[in-house]
């Protein structure tokens, strides 16, 4: 089973380029999913299916052509299925704020429940071996970030917060509906958590295996949006996915001359040397320039050949380790890969079995193999794209 996540700025074609990918690997004989990560669904739009404007099949999948169905998830129906009593105390919540009913169901939506509904269905047909390749067209980078973040994220609270605010709600209860007439969860609210959590065990490491899951950043040969592919491509790094290729999308034509096209040809190709020097040795595919919109299988299928050629879209293009740790000479060392990354971004510290990594505002928990457990960070030096952290050994 192969998963592939595209993923990049807002508006650089991602859902086109992973509807098309679901076409050409569909046409190979490879059973796939294309499904959308992003509130703003459009992938029926994309296939121009003749479908109206919010009927999203109950966030059912779509069957599309033979081997290849489209999911666009309904939040609504998914906290029907998964957040039932966690979505109804919040709603109690914040009625007895004073905030209207109506209102408060509305805003018990909490930011974070697509994503967890989307990491359920990927574990679920992983698990069911549903369908061979599942494409997944991801909101813009930030909700991208959080998407790969949340199992972790999860899985700390689980094992640092959960049983502790479980037990203590048990003896706040009374007190806080007697004296503050404040409700607090009942015992199903956390039941229903740690259901949720027990379904998304495995998620992370599908996500964070190499042979399974790659990323594939899609992004325009302008300033703004190479910049935003760069973060990208560290933000995945750290959280250990591997990029195996960038999709430069809506590239002029040789062919096409004179007048301004002749500033854009100019600036394009500057864009693209330097894209090449950002992201080599991982593979550059390219995507034409179209003079139309792309919409529907035949106009999709053409563009999933212009982007692969004679590539099968579910091979492995490229592969790097993002963390590796080693022992040579009784001394202990990590390298974790950060491309783009200057030193004096990079905060380390270390607790209990983590490394704590933060870069601006993302932090990365690494859970050390058990020999670094007790033994504490040195110096680190950042090596090319390469954050090598010395521990020392066991002598010292």
């Amino acid at each position: 089973m192969r998963i592939l996540l595209y993923a990049g700025k807002g508006g650089v074609g991602k859902t086109s380029v992973a509807a098309a990918t679901g076409v050409l690997a569909s046409r190979l004989g490879i059973n796939t999913l294309v499904m959308s990560l992003d509130p703003a669904h459009s992938l029926c739009d994309a296939f121009d299916l003749d479908r109206t404007l919010m009927d999203k099949n109950r966030g059912a999948p779509i069957t599309v052509r033979e081997g290849l169905a489209i999911q666009e998830l309904d939040v609504h129906e998914e906290i029907s299925k998964y957040w039932g009593e966690v979505h109804k105390y919040i709603t109690v919540l914040l009625s007895a704020s004073g905030i209207e009913d109506i209102l408060a169901e509305e805003l018990a939506i909490l930011p974070g429940m697509e994503e967890v509904a989307a990491l359920l269905y990927v574990n679920q047909y992983a698990k069911e071996h549903t369908y061979d390749l599942i494409v997944l067209d991801c909101a813009p980078t930030a909700e991208s970030v959080r998407f790969v973040s949340l199992p972790k994220t999860l899985e700390w609270y689980m094992k640092k917060i959960f049983r502790v605010e479980r037990k203590l709600m048990r003896y706040m209860r009374p007190v806080a509906k007697k004296i503050y007439d404040v409700p607090l969860p009942e015992d199903e609210y956390f039941a229903s958590i740690e259901s949720l959590f027990h379904r998304l065990q495995g998620v992370d490491s599908l996500l964070t295996d190499p042979e399974i899951t790659s990323v594939r950043l899609v992004t325009n040969l302008e300033k703004m949006v190479l910049r935003e592919t760069q973060r990208a491509f560290m933000f995945f790094s750290l959280h250990q996915l591997s990029i195996d290729a960038v999709i430069v999308n809506r590239v002029f034509p040789e062919e096409a001359q004179g007048g301004f096209m002749a500033a854009w040809q100019k600036s394009q190709k500057e864009y693209m040397d330097l894209a090449k020097s950002f992201f080599d040795p991982v593979p550059l595919l390219q995507v034409p320039f179209y003079s139309s919109e792309i919409l529907g299988q035949n106009a999709l299928g053409d563009l999933g050949h212009q982007l692969y050629k004679e590539r099968n879209p579910a091979d492995i293009f490229y592969t790097r380790r993002t963390c590796e740790f080693s022992s040579d000479n009784g001394r202990y060392t990590a390298k974790i890969h950060l491309p783009f990354t200057e030193k004096a971004e990079v905060e380390l510290s270390k607790i209990g079995e983590e490394l704590i990594l933060r870069i601006g505002n993302i932090k990365r928990n690494v859970i050390l193999p058990r020999a670094f457990v007790s033994l504490q960070p040195g110096k680190a030096r950042l090596i090319d794209d390469c954050l090598e952290i010395d521990f020392g050994g066991n002598h010292e």
